[in-house]
């Protein structure tokens, strides 16, 4: 099977060009002028459009439980393809009394493959840190999981992780280029807070943000740094959302240290104000770390643009709204019992196209960069995120002149709000190409469950740009 995508301008990391797109099955073949349309199966007129590589979102929930509440899975992974992203990264918990490997194994086999609508891969998040699990994580490079997560919040949670943990995933982890992430945040500072807030009858949603605040995320973003310092290791810090958490990330790249973060679209977009909606409506924003002020964001828009903060990601958890996030409310409830996150992933590139690229705070090159390219790279999915002869012909035909709002009503995340509703909307992915495939055509998915496949991870990933191996 052959197509070509014809005369559109093809943008990079670094410049964009006109250019034809020539595929062959699954890879791209050749990028270059007039390309030659003998044999060709398909050709896709491009003029006047934005051609770029298929999203990598780095950071999303397919199987998160919260208190008992589990996200929507990858039976919604449509909503991905619509939003222009074509590979995604999921969190998945260490099961008690299993392997690492062995939890995600089975995992893969019941809940993605046959499933997943795009390519996919999973972190390992630990959280049973017997010896034996300690010593396997050096193995997780060769099984294609190069990367692994830990949870310094939510005391008493199972997934919360001590400074024990975390040392002896460093040490080992390093081993075999193991990439380490971490959520930031000091659990027993949220504790407390939770506690005193709950006390004082401080219950309602907007009060997340008060028992969260950016000294609890900077606070652990810097005990991290200083742990993979002293075990001379890098270290990931997912999720960052506050000038304090990023200025112990910038101290510590200055330093030379191999330091890397990313952020989240909605980090950049809303501010707290929004947990303080009425009726409730607060607790659709309800995330961990929490929604900052507004002088955190224009912090954050600047780390992206100068390379602080390599992505941007979506933190997509698919909780429903008129369930699941009510769970804060009523006779002794409180935000503590509200489901953290929001689903995210479909709008991920509208939103930030539109807000990012088309208000000046960032170039179409850095968009690429940071919602493509670098996550790629994070990863070790070493043939996605570019478009090149030999890489994964996942593209994304943009159309920039699409004028449009976002909401739920055009949305297929599979629950019933949505964070960016009626939000503007420029632009839009027109078509959208899974290793070679049409899975969106006119902005219509037309692709078919279990079309994603699983895909391996390479070792050594960017965090290990500057570290000798």
């Amino acid at each position: 099977m052959k197509t070509l995508i014809k005369g559109g301008t093809v943008i990079t990391t670094e410049n964009e060009f006109v250019a034809d797109v020539l595929i062959e099955d699954e890879k791209i073949a050749a990028v270059g002028k007039d390309l030659s349309a003998d044999g060709v199966d398909k050709v896709i007129d491009a003029a006047g459009k934005y051609v770029m590589p298929g999203g990598v979102d780095q950071h999303v929930h397919y199987s998160f439980v919260y208190k008992g509440s589990k996200v929507r899975g990858f039976e919604t992974t449509d909503a991905c393809a619509l939003g222009g992203t074509t590979t995604v990264i999921e969190f998945v918990n260490q099961v008690k009394g299993k392997g690492l490997i062995e939890s995600l194994e089975d995992y893969k086999k019941t809940d993605a493959e046959g499933i997943s609508m795009i390519d996919y891969a999973f972190h390992p998040v630990m959280v049973d840190p017997r010896p034996e699990v300690i010593d396997e994580i050096p193995s997780l490079a060769e099984a294609g999981y190069p990367t692994m997560k830990l949870f310094m919040a939510y005391k008493g949670q199972f997934f919360h992780a001590d400074d024990d943990a975390i040392i002896a995933a460093l040490v080992k982890g390093k081993e075999t280029g193991v990439t380490v992430m971490v959520h930031a945040e000091n659990a027993d500072m949220i504790d407390y807070l939770t506690k005193k807030l709950i006390a004082e009858g401080k219950t309602g949603a907007y009060y997340h943000a008060v028992s969260r605040p950016p000294i609890v995320e900077a606070e652990a973003t810097s005990r991290a740094i200083m742990l993979a310092e002293m075990a001379d290791a890098p270290i990931y810090i997912v999720h960052v959302t506050c000038k304090e958490a990023l200025q112990a990330i910038k101290d510590a790249q200055q330093k030379g240290l191999p330091v890397c973060g990313e952020t989240c679209a909605h980090y950049l977009l809303f501010d707290e104000s929004v947990l303080a909606l009425p009726n409730e409506e607060g607790a659709k924003y309800v995330c961990s770390p929490a929604l900052r002020t507004p002088e955190h964001q224009p912090v954050l828009w600047e780390a992206i643009e100068k390379g602080w903060l390599n992505a941007i990601s979506s933190d997509h958890c698919g909780f429903d709204w008129a369930v699941q996030k009510h769970l804060g409310m009523g006779e002794g409830c409180s935000f503590a019992d509200i489901p953290n996150g929001a689903p995210s992933v479909q709008n991920r590139m509208n939103a930030i196209w539109t807000y990012g690229v088309c208000e000046g705070k960032i170039s179409r090159q850095k968009f690429v960069e940071v919602m493509c390219t670098n996550p790629a790279k994070n990863n070790g999915l070493v043939n996605k995120g570019i478009i090149a002869a030999g890489y994964d012909a996942d593209i994304v035909v943009f159309d920039p002149d699409y004028r449009g709002v976002m909401g739920v009503e055009s949305c297929r995340e599979g629950v019933d709000y949505s964070i960016y509703e009626g939000m503007e909307q420029k632009g839009r992915p027109e078509t959208v190409l899974l290793r070679g495939k049409v899975i969106v055509e006119d902005a219509k998915y037309i692709g078919a469950k279990g079309d994603g496949k699983f895909v391996p991870g390479k070792p050594y990933g960017k965090a290990y740009d500057n570290v000798a191996k």
